[in-house]
């Protein structure tokens, strides 16, 4: 907590909201887009402008989802700048961190970063940085992009999907770590080991136990393998993308013990869905790597409240609906992705309180972790100096999913018709309401932000 200090633009009088150091009942005084001051409820803050939340609300720091497949410019029918960053406001998360492929050109050069920040400008409505991407032949294009802005750089070790983001083979993983190691730049890793899918057989038709024994725990487990040895070469740091596999956190666990500087998220459907649950033909549940059974699930979730894995991310990877192949149901042939990058936190929320865990680690898993993992300095928290990104939540609140009411540009998702708990009711940016007609997001560099 800080003194009371004068002349705020905005007080928030909450009588709770989630800090880092717990739930407490506190006045926020927001100055110039930052959290100025922080003081006990009935401090009397002074500000232009004065709002308290209602008793059924919770103030929070906007969420940071580093996992986010914009696709724009490109493939803007899949997703664009505005309609996932409404999307993205209207789930309280006020930080996107957009992939670098499924859009066109992939930003895997500073030409290619440059045409993605063009096609954001006057669409964004929460604040959005990016992250370069390491393609077979692309290692002197590294530098450069970290100097312009990247917050990192993603690989695939198979088949990403798209012809034009091809995948790295360990060596040059290896090359592309000694590479980044000059600068300390981050690898963050898509891991599937190419040769293990090959050797499964390839997914067909409307059975989802098909599908899982096409993308192996083995196939996740030994990618992982990998990448901590290459990194334990290299000292490099590297981050494992969208966690499925229970399988690899002793792995994971064993190399930090080592120094291995590596952290790991998972996403929300890993957590809350379950192959056991997915229905024949269901390919709005397809995702690479895939929805595993329910006991995988309760290990994640040991993982999460013990530490092991830093984050909770999206991985929003929307498409038409027609490249769902929702007419044939056939898993083969559906485009593997899910989209939630409006429903992330009521989904984890709603399946937390089933296993008696509390909104405050919740909200860190995808606030603070996501920060930290991306290097965000003054991004989720509710902290003196950082930005005042912040979300008003009605914890006890429920909805019915309805694709059609989301701000996603394709009306299609995994969660449709499920019944959820908790409700954004406002978000923040920079002290400022997001009212989805004035798009005020800002570009985020490594670096300053």
């Amino acid at each position: 907590m800080t003194p009371q200090q004068p002349g705020h633009d905005l007080v928030i009088r909450a009588e709770r909201a989630i800090t880092p150091d717990g739930s407490a009942a506190v006045e926020i005084g927001i100055r110039d887009g930052a959290i100025a001051t922080i003081a006990p409820l009935g401090a009397g803050l002074a500000g232009a402008r004065v709002r308290t939340l209602a008793a059924d609300e919770v103030l929070l720091p906007g969420l940071v989802d580093s996992h986010v497949h914009i696709n724009e410019p490109g493939r803007t029918d899949w997703e664009g700048f505005a309609s996932a960053t409404r999307a993205a406001a209207a789930g309280g998360v006020t930080t996107v961190i957009d992939m670098p492929l499924n859009s066109i050109p992939p930003t895997v050069d500073v030409p290619a970063l440059a045409a993605k920040i063009a096609a954001s400008e006057g669409k964004r409505f929460v604040d959005v940085g990016f992250w370069g991407g390491a393609v077979p032949g692309s290692t002197p294009n590294l530098a450069p992009l970290h100097e312009a802005g990247v917050f990192g750089f993603k690989c695939f070790l198979l088949p990403s999907g798209v012809d034009e983001f091809g995948p790295l083979d360990a060596d040059e993983l290896e090359l592309d770590l000694r590479e980044l190691t000059r600068f300390d730049a981050q690898m963050i890793v898509h891991a599937e080991d190419a040769g293990a899918i090959d050797h499964a057989t390839p997914a067909h038709g409307p059975g989802y136990a098909d599908f899982l024994a096409s993308r192996p725990r083995g196939a996740e487990n030994l990618a992982i393998a990998v990448v901590i040895e290459r990194a334990r070469w290299t000292g490099a740091r590297v981050h494992i993308l969208h966690l499925s596999s229970s399988d690899a956190l002793p792995m994971i666990v064993s190399a930090r013990r080592d120094g291995v500087r590596i952290t790991v998220e998972t996403c929300p459907h890993y957590l809350t869905l379950t192959a056991e649950d997915v229905p024949a033909g269901a390919t709005t549940f397809k995702c690479c790597p895939p929805i595993r059974e329910g006991a995988n699930a309760d290990r994640l979730w040991e993982a999460l409240t013990d530490g092991t894995i830093d984050a909770v991310v999206s991985d929003h990877s929307p498409s038409t609906v027609d490249l769902k192949a929702l007419d044939t149901g056939d898993f083969g042939q559906a485009w593997g992705g899910v989209a939630s990058l409006q429903l992330g936190l009521p989904i984890m929320w709603t399946a937390a309180q089933a296993r008696g865990i509390d909104l405050d680690r919740v909200v860190g898993w995808m606030s603070a972790g996501p920060a930290r993992v991306a290097g965000l300095q003054r991004k989720g928290a509710i902290a003196v100096g950082a930005d005042a990104d912040l979300a008003v939540f009605a914890p006890e609140q429920t909805f019915v999913v309805d694709p059609a009411a989301l701000h996603h540009k394709n009306p299609i998702t995994a969660y449709a018709g499920r019944t959820l708990q908790g409700v954004v009711r406002t978000t923040l940016l920079r002290g400022v309401e997001v009212d989805f007609h004035t798009p005020r997001g800002a570009l985020l560099r490594r670096g300053h932000a």
